[in-house]
């Protein structure tokens, strides 16, 4: 067989894998093949979400599954040795890979990254296949890494058996700590965005340190209850017997996996300082999640404990490392030794896009002052000045503005999914009171069916701390909508959290960002790809932060009396930062607030509670997250004709690679990945239209301004050219079914053979027979290619 008529498949198999078992490799244990290591980003318009394209690698090599070493990409012998090498490399970029390589069957094009061999790039023979032996020595001097080092970095993750391996950035992270440790490092951060496993990537790093014997003894803290019970019961499960939890204050050092709350081993009074009750050279391992709560400021209880424990190594995790006057991760962690963004999780389809719906109350926006010598609801002479964003819910609480707020909200979930689970982060528990009152009172029906389809979750109250379970538990119907002020902003994993509500002011990066994370996990068996932030005290102008990695997908600003569901088709217009006061920060710590009504906040501030103000919705507005995540605004046409003209620079350009195309879906599927959803643009232009194209004319009319054709009006230009007179009885009689088929269904279905085992088909005769009228599987292929010339002349 001629090497140019092979496939790309067919090189793999016959010249690229051969090369590679030839060197040593082991092809069961060393070699994945077509390795698909993101997910594709998720794409959203209107109602509707599309997958993009997932990156895959042709061929992954490791020295052992937990360490990558190389990449290679194939191609096809029309092209040559190195025509894949830039798309390997950045394949090779991801996933942290030292060695690169391409082939189109003849060789190798060899791109060696560290720079330990004479030259960068290298032409091999197929017989020049480096072995598996000389690339580990190579990775190893590359890494710095000597012989007791390397030897401590080979203990394998752990495999449940499930088939279950770390994701390319977890195992980047993993081996990014195994290796600073193994090398002497004993300050050690990762950074990696809510929603991306940092429990599974600790539980991983913990096992290999902990399974090599380079730590023995191991202490995991966290700063929330849940969050330890959590991790005991699942990612960390495997520890088994050798864990446990410290509580009640006791200590028992038979373990050798100890978990617990900095709050369980730390007090004020020398006799609840637990963690004494260790030596100080007990742990050879600390892991503090969240560590920007608080171990990185020189003066918290928690560092005391670190302080007490610094000869053992400390890693820190943390989606938000906090970098300020006072507090600094890095200061004491140093720089990270691996980042994974909120915004490169998204590209890569493993965290939610979401859209934001902006809405602004007149008061807000106006500000409201009190008339000369009022007293608020309790009597208490209101102070006269002007009050505007910074004060509301904080010094003063308009019961209309909390009446609106839930008006919206009901609105949203009626118009969208009554039982999409929410949050509302309030200012603090008398707010969140507020609120879930107000919600409950508009929500009659839900709360009828089930009185816990509202609750508030603050840590003062029990019932409603006890609900957090089932609120973030996917199978759990209820509660659906939880008001909380500070205990959901972080470590709760609402994987199904489709609404978040933020009447709260935000001023804190930090905090931001974990606040949007509730809401950025992907839950594909409960339907949730994406997710909305409702707004409605400006906190969402953090996303213009140049701190902040991950804009929104969305942005919407509806007038007052336009629905608070954004609509499939948007373009309104987009200026710079509002004006007006911006959120103040009054550096709450965590859930507080007078009692329900009462008329002191948090603090002993003054809180004046007026119930007689009418407020007013003024503007709202929807902003998209395109694909290199910037915010995108224009229309879905707009955004059809920009992904389509991107790789097609004119109308023949296009008809050029449609009429080469031997399957027309596959440019169909190209151009969904890139974007552009057919189903939703199709049901845009036919409703302007009162017509429906197919993928063809929707392209040559929205990105190329022609006059379209229905797929009934091309299929009758068919019949008039009399194309059907050289075939005769069953050939023929199939090529009209297809012809009509194509009228109703479009050309997708007509390019698929099975489509012959489906009625009118299986009625002129069985598929193997419909195939021989044509002489052969070949020439049938042939006719349908002529018939959609034909069709699109």
């Amino acid at each position: 067989m001629d090497k140019k008529s092979m496939s790309e498949q067919d090189i793999r198999t016959k010249f690229i894998t051969p090369a590679i078992a030839q060197a040593g490799w082991d092809i069961q244990k060393q070699v994945r093949e077509e390795f698909s290591f993101t997910k594709g980003r998720i794409i959203v318009r209107g109602k509707l979400h599309a997958r993009g394209q997932a990156l895959r690698a042709d061929y992954i090599l490791y020295h052992q599954p937990n360490l990558p070493l190389a990449v290679i990409e194939a191609k096809d012998n029309k092209h040559s040795i190195g025509a894949g090498i830039q798309q390997a490399l950045g394949y090779a970029d991801a996933l942290e890979v030292p060695f690169v390589f391409s082939s189109n069957g003849d060789g190798f094009l060899f791109h060696d990254r560290t720079g330990t061999g004479s030259q960068v790039e290298t032409e091999l023979t197929l017989d020049q296949f480096p072995s598996p032996q000389e690339l580990w020595q190579r990775y190893c001097q590359w890494k710095g890494l000597d012989t007791t080092a390397s030897t401590r970095i080979e203990a394998p993750y752990y495999d449940d058996g499930s088939g279950r391996v770390p994701r390319y950035y977890q195992m980047n992270a993993i081996n990014r700590t195994v290796e600073a440790v193994a090398c002497g490092q004993n300050r050690v951060l990762l950074v990696m965005a809510t929603g991306t496993g940092k429990t599974y990537t600790a539980f991983q790093i913990i096992w290999r340190l902990w399974k090599s014997k380079q730590k023995k003894r191991i202490l995991f803290l966290a700063d929330r209850n849940i969050l330890v019970d959590q991790t005991k019961n699942n990612d960390f499960k495997p520890f088994g017997a050798a864990m446990t939890k410290i509580s009640k204050r006791q200590i028992d050092t038979s373990y050798e996996i100890y978990l617990s709350l900095y709050q369980a081993v730390s007090g004020n009074e020398e006799e609840k300082n637990v963690y004494k009750q260790f030596s100080s050279d007990f742990f050879d391992l600390i892991v503090i999640d969240e560590c920007h709560r608080g171990s990185a400021a020189e003066d918290s209880a928690w560092r005391e404990i670190l302080d007490y424990f610094s000869s053992a190594t400390h890693v820190g995790l943390t989606a938000t490392p906090k970098e300020t006057k006072d507090v600094s991760s890095t200061y004491y962690f140093g720089e990270p030794v691996y980042s994974y963004t909120l915004k490169q999780g998204i590209e890569d389809g493993f965290l939610a896009p979401y859209k934001v719906v902006r809405i602004d109350l007149d008061k807000d926006l106006e500000g409201w002052r009190p008339t000369k010598g009022m007293l608020d609801k309790n009597g208490q002479p209101i102070e006269d000045r002007i009050y505007n964003l910074k004060d509301m819910d904080r010094h003063l609480v308009l019961e209309a503005r909390t009446q609106v707020v839930a008006e919206r909200i009901t609105a949203f979930l009626k118009a969208s999914d009554p039982f999409q689970k929410t949050i509302v982060f309030c200012d603090d528990i008398d707010h969140a009171e507020r609120m879930r009152q107000a919600l409950v009172n508009l929500n009659p029906e839900r709360v009828k069916e089930n009185r816990k389809y509202v609750m508030r979750i603050t840590g003062d109250e029990q019932e409603g701390k006890a609900e957090l379970d089932n609120f973030i538990n996917p199978e759990s119907r209820y509660p659906v909508i939880a008001t909380t002020s500070k205990l959901m902003t972080t470590g709760v994993d609402a994987q199904t959290c489709k609404l978040v509500v933020l009447d709260q002011h935000i001023k804190s990066m930090t905090e931001f960002k974990q606040i949007i994370g509730r809401g950025t996990r992907i839950n594909e068996d409960y339907n949730k790809f994406w997710f909305t932030i409702m707004d409605f005290k400006k906190a969402t102008e953090l996303f213009a932060d140049k701190d902040f990695d991950g804009e929104p997908v969305q942005i919407f600003e509806p007038g007052p009396t336009d629905s608070p569901v954004p609509p499939d088709d948007v373009t309104p217009p987009v200026g710079g930062p509002d004006d007006g006061s911006g959120p103040d920060d009054f550096g709450d710590g965590g859930d507080n607030g007078g009692e329900p009504g009462g008329s002191e906040g948090p603090g002993g501030r003054i809180k004046y509670v007026v119930a007689n103000v009418p407020v007013y919705v003024v503007a709202e507005r929807v902003q998209y997250y395109g694909p290199d995540g910037k915010l995108i605004t224009e229309s879905l046409k707009d955004y059809t004709r920009a992904c389509v003209t991107k790789q097609f620079s004119s109308l023949d350009a296009f008809l050029k690679r449609w009429t080469s195309e031997n399957q027309k879906t596959a440019l169909i599927e190209e151009l969904a990945n890139q974007g552009v959803l057919w189903e939703a643009l199709q049901e845009e232009v036919s409703a302007k239209l009162g017509k429906e194209l197919d993928p063809f004319d929707l392209v040559c009319h929205v990105a190329f301004d022609q006059p379209p054709l229905t797929r009934k009006e091309r299929a009758e230009n068919v019949k008039k050219r009399n194309y059907f007179a050289k075939y005769q009885g069953a050939a023929r009689q199939v090529l009209e079914a297809l012809l009509e088929k194509y009228a109703d269904t479009g050309i997708e279905n007509i390019e698929d053979i099975k489509i012959l085992q489906l009625d009118p088909f299986t009625k002129i005769g069985a598929p193997m027979e419909l195939v021989k009228a044509f002489g052969s599987k070949a020439g049938y292929t042939q006719a349908v290619a002529e018939l959609e010339q034909i069709l699109y002349a």
